[in-house]
């Protein structure tokens, strides 16, 4: 149940005048609590088998959830199911969960031998809480109070298992149901922290009924299916060498060429919508974020510096001492400086900035997935200074922008997430943090979109607006983001001259559309399951003639759509048709076009498609002129009825 709008156990007690209303357990909360729940039974289950194994973190994540135990070996999938049958047996004990406030000192003495627990039990009701929350510390501790939840026998009250931890969970295991699965293991460091020991990490996952557990599973596996790191490998399109590091890829030639044609695409709109483009280096002085507020508040997620321009007379005493040099985290106070390298006019405003900018981040090991969480990757980052008075129709501009560049790669099914101010985490009053919200709200509402709450999600120097968009077997991915910042402007000393002759402060306007090339090529290779639309694919058109007598004939034709940029080539290498086909067919090249006798007597192409169809007897000038049609009109050209 909620009361008075925070999760409680159902065996709490009520005072006069609560507010009470129900959790479902397929709501959001429902499921979080659920599979918080299932975490306790799995790790209950795995000291039931493993007795000296001790307890780590075990939070609820999105679709399932995690444990973390150190244990002598790692898990093997033989023990997973070990450890999944034990946790069935503990679901229809149905076990109470039983609720313990403890004292600071209670809490030391009855966790003397989980070493792990001990260590989060000063942490209860820190600030550093909110910090902390993406380890998962804040499902053991906070909240100003200590407490330790039991497994008991409903009947007798036996104490089975106990736990510390924040609560609150379901009334009984026997709720857990059939409705969960143990899905894999890996290793983890302790609290995301390399410098802390390796632990081993279950996963599971936990729906209200079966049916929406297989549902998942069926989801996971067609998930599989387009990984985008398998279909990276198998399509050539890229890599992540040992030799240059974790989270830092490099594009195959097949790769470069979806890369370019997104990026030459993206370059025209932005063109066509009055940016300008700019170009900044890849590392700074430290002064710089030092001003912008990055070292104060984001060095965590930095390289660490480099210190250069260190000059020692010929004794070896030092003249000029080095400075720290990084890595950039972001493109916005480079942009920044190129704003303030002159005197600006309100006549130039608003002043689109536009970057494909690399930049670095130093992303915790556990978090680095492909190039969707990479430590190197570049941003389509643009900066947009305005007016005051103009700045909410200079939004709206950029959010339609925004959604109309993503639906011209084939995403067109979205919502707007709004991130507000974390309140242990922002610069500047909060008049402005105020009025920089309630603008962004406005604006988001009127696109007609719906629009979800983040609460404390925002930067530390505004609150932003993110497009949620959903790809095509319904999973959500965060795509744009568009911040207002006031701050930034009076950090930098920020100025226009006014048409009334003022000095004025300009309204800085932060922008990703992609987020970055290299999440947005993860995103699209999922999407489409590595089938690009004939405009992306690395190969557009092959030829593949039935015998060699028809290799002069087809060449000719390939010749003809290479002259008009088409990414076209004759297969003429040796081996049957039939094989070929089913070659490019598996490299998911979009068109093949196949000719006869028939076909060279009569002037003509017969087509065939990724999904099998074809469509046969096609004039030559005809099948050309439909090709550069659909890669015009950005198709995605799979079967006969797309073209």
């Amino acid at each position: 149940m909620r009361v008075n709008g925070e999760p409680q156990d159902l065996f709490r007690e009520l005072a006069d005048g609560d507010e009470v209303e129900p959790i479902e357990i397929g709501s959001p909360d429902g499921l979080k609590i659920l599979r918080h729940s299932t975490g306790h039974v799995v790790a209950q289950a795995v000291q039931r088998i493993n007795p000296e194994a001790k307890l780590g973190i075990g939070p609820p994540i999105e679709d399932g959830f995690y444990f973390d135990f150190d244990v002598a070996e790692p898990f093997t999938p033989d023990d997973l199911k070990a450890i999944e049958k034990e946790a069935s047996r503990i679901v229809r004990q149905g076990q109470r969960f039983a609720r313990r406030v403890v004292t600071e000192t209670e809490a030391r003495a009855e966790l003397a031998n989980e070493p792990y627990k001990l260590e989060l039990v000063g942490l209860k009701g820190s600030s550093a809480d909110a910090d902390d929350a993406g380890n998962g510390e804040d499902v053991e501790v906070g909240a100003g109070e200590l407490t330790i939840y039991d497994n008991v026998d409903p009947k007798t009250g036996e104490r089975y298992w106990s736990d510390l931890c924040r609560g609150p969970h379901l009334p009984s295991t026997r709720l857990i149901g059939n409705g969960f699965a143990l899905t894999r293991s890996s290793g983890a460091y302790w609290r995301g922290s390399e410098r802390n020991p390796m632990l081993q990490r279950i996963y599971g996952t936990a729906w209200p009924t079966k049916d929406e557990l297989r549902a998942y599973q069926a989801r996971v596996e067609e998930a599989q299916k387009r990984d985008h790191r398998r279909l990276g490998r198998e399509l050539d399109l890229f890599s992540f060498p040992d030799e240059i590091g974790s989270g830092l890829p490099v594009f195959h030639p097949n790769g470069g060429i979806i890369r370019t044609e997104m990026e030459e695409y993206s370059r025209k709109r932005h063109i066509a919508e009055g940016y300008s483009f700019v170009t900044t280096p890849h590392i700074t002085k430290g002064q710089l974020f030092e001003t912008s507020g990055h070292l104060d508040w984001y060095a965590d997620g930095m390289y660490p510096p480099m210190q250069i321009d260190e000059e020692r007379d010929a004794e070896g005493n030092v003249t000029k001492p080095a400075q720290d040099y990084y890595l950039k985290p972001m493109n916005c106070p480079m942009h920044t400086l190129i704003y303030r390298s002159r005197a600006r006019s309100y006549r130039e405003l608003p002043l689109r900035l536009f970057e494909f900018g690399t930049v670095y981040r130093m992303e915790k090991s556990g978090v680095v997935h492909g190039l969707t969480r990479a430590r190197g990757f570049t941003q389509d980052d643009a900066h947009i200074y305005t007016t005051h008075e103009s700045m909410r129709d200079e939004l709206t501009t950029t959010l339609d922008f925004v959604l109309s560049l993503l639906r011209d790669y084939g995403l067109d099914d979205f919502y707007l997430e709004l991130s507000t101010k974390n309140p242990e985490k922002f610069v500047g009053g909060d008049d402005i943090w105020e009025e920089a919200t309630r603008t962004l709200r406005e604006v988001a509402e009127a696109s007609g979109l719906v629009l979800v709450p983040d609460p404390g999600g925002a930067a530390f120097y505004g609150p932003k607006v993110s497009v949620q968009a959903r790809d095509a077997i319904g999973r959500t991915w965060q795509m744009s983001t568009i911040q207002l910042d006031f701050n930034f402007p009076e950090i930098f000393d920020l100025e226009y001259a006014a048409s009334d002759g003022t000095r004025k402060r300009p309204v800085m306007i932060h922008r990703a559309l992609f987020g970055s090339i290299e999440r947005f090529f993860g995103v699209l290779v999922e999407h489409y399951a590595g089938a690009f639309p004939v405009w992306l694919a690395p190969q557009q058109v092959v030829g593949i003639p039935v015998a060699d007598e028809y290799v002069e004939y087809l060449g000719d034709v390939i010749d003809t759509l290479k002259a008009q940029g088409v990414r076209a080539h004759l297969d003429d290498g040796d081996g049957r048709m039939p094989k070929k086909i089913r070659s490019h067919t598996t490299a998911k090249v979009p068109i093949m076009l196949i000719a006869g006798e028939q076909d060279r007597d009569a002037g003509t192409v017969s087509f065939r498609f990724r999904d099998g169809s074809q469509r046969n007897g096609v004039d030559v000038d005809e099948a050309v002129a439909r090709i550069l049609a659909a890669i015009k009109r950005h198709d995605l050209v799979n079967g006969e009825s797309d073209l």
